[in-house]
């Protein structure tokens, strides 16, 4: 086991976590950030659409099931502005100040769930992500990776639906897809954690993926 880290020697680190619905992300974010704290990591936690005040009305917006006519380009608009507001407010400078960021979901959502799953052009979703990003990626993706069926089964066993969880199994198919494609572009950055295995067994992969990559740029 990796022996535990002692907490940052230089600023700022950036981790997201992705994947479709019912993976766990939220709570492996919790675990993670709770753990890296223990141990003198300064943290900040956040979630997308959200962390904001602007950024939670957003994420109503968006995710209310009665919000069934919302066209595609709409939902990436108010996406990418939730985003905008979240980096300008919050993250952003957090990392300036050293801090080690975690996420529920960034850009790689977009292209996944805008992209692959609503077939909105690729140039399109990147033009607007360099326009609410300013081209910033994490250091670190935590991909998990589950079939669809038992992430929304998960969802709805717990009560958790929203718009976007009511669309076809087809569109959570390509949704899926998308994920494990961007991988393929990036693998030294999105790393693929089976969400299948007990939470414990995820929290543990999560760690040795995040301390590896921190100790790599020296921040450990």
């Amino acid at each position: 086991m990796l022996a535990e880290p002692k907490g940052l020697s230089q600023p700022g680190f950036f981790i997201s976590l992705e994947g479709i619905e019912g993976t766990g992300k939220s709570t492996q974010a919790s675990l993670l950030a709770e753990r890296l704290s223990k141990y003198g990591v300064d943290v900040l936690l956040t979630r997308e659409p959200g962390g904001t005040v602007i950024g939670n009305r957003i994420r109503d917006i968006l995710l209310l099931p009665d919000h069934a006519e919302m066209s595609a380009v709409t939902e990436l608009l108010l996406y990418n502005a939730a985003r905008s507001q979240l980096l300008a407010e919050k993250i952003l400078p957090a990392l300036k100040k050293g801090k080690t960021v975690i996420t529920d979901r960034f850009s790689d959502s977009t292209f996944a769930y805008q992209g692959y799953g609503r077939s909105i052009d690729m140039g399109l979703i990147s033009s607007l992500d360099r326009i609410a990003t300013g081209g910033l990626r994490p250091d670190v993706t935590l991909l998990l990776d589950l079939d669809i069926e038992t992430g929304l089964t998960r969802n709805r066993s717990a009560n958790k639906i929203d718009r976007i969880e009511l669309e076809d199994i087809e569109f959570h198919r390509r949704v899926s897809e998308g994920f494990r494609e961007l991988e393929k572009k990036e693998p030294d950055r999105i790393k693929i954690i089976d969400a299948s295995a007990s939470i414990e067994e995820i929290t543990e992969t999560a760690w040795r993926i995040v301390i590896d990559e921190m100790r790599k740029r020296g921040l450990l």
